[in-house]
């Protein structure tokens, strides 16, 4: 997703820790996020603005998070992701019966459940005729939906960290991305590790797309970063 078009997100969830450390992450991954901690001001939220997925908390205080999945598909097809530590068959059964999309139990991963979140907003595109276009920068082309890099209609094999930095490069042409600013996209917030270490993706993408006839693409401005310019 670029900045342009940051799908929007309503997270329903009551315990502090978890919204900090989801809203953190999804935005981080380009989602623009609503966070409350009721389930009758979720609802309410839901059906009153424009949302592209819902993430609703089983045991929310107000209305349950599966009465706020009820309500709501009597008005709306938005996708729902329930997070719940009710982890038996017959909670998830329910939970997909009333109308969820996905069913993600605690405790979690906070990139899986980015992971997933992605992937119901992909599917959706497609349900509906809407997948994203791919980005092309001259004879470079990022393919988002089936996750493949081109250069001159020839697939260019890349690391799924490389696809991350060359989707960040190349969704602005033009723009200088900080080394931080790459390692957020391509790591996630909480990586600890240098960050000369995206020098060492950006030199082996680098390698990869000038060997698929890609020169002089991604360009090194020095004391500053990195940015996709087609000359």
């Amino acid at each position: 997703m670029t900045d342009g078009a940051r799908a929007r997100v309503l997270l329903v969830e009551d315990d502090a820790v978890v919204v900090e450390t989801l809203v953190t992450y999804l935005q981080h991954a380009g989602f623009d996020v609503t966070a409350v901690r009721d389930g009758t001001e979720g609802l309410n939220r839901a059906q009153g603005s424009d949302y592209a997925l819902v993430i609703l908390d089983w045991m929310v205080p107000g209305l349950s998070g599966p009465e706020v999945c009820r309500r709501l598909r009597a008005s709306s097809d938005v996708p729902v992701m329930m997070l719940t530590a009710r982890t038996s068959e017959d909670d998830r059964v329910h939970g997909l019966e009333i109308g969820a999309d996905d069913y993600v139990p605690k405790p979690f991963s906070p990139r899986e459940v980015v992971a997933r979140a992605q992937a119901l907003l992909r599917r959706r595109q497609i349900g509906r005729g809407q997948v994203t276009p791919p980005t092309r920068v001259g004879e470079l082309e990022v393919d988002h939906f089936r996750r493949e890099v081109r250069v001159a209609g020839r697939a260019v094999p890349v690391t799924p960290t490389e696809l991350k930095l060359v989707e960040a490069l190349a969704s602005h042409p033009g723009r200088t991305f900080s080394r931080d600013e790459l390692v957020a996209r391509a790591f996630g917030p909480d990586y600890d590790g240098l960050d000369r270490t995206v020098d060492t993706h950006i030199t082996n993408l680098r390698r990869k797309l000038e060997s698929g006839g890609a020169r002089r693409l991604i360009q090194t401005v020095h004391g500053l970063g990195y940015r996709v310019q087609d000359r």
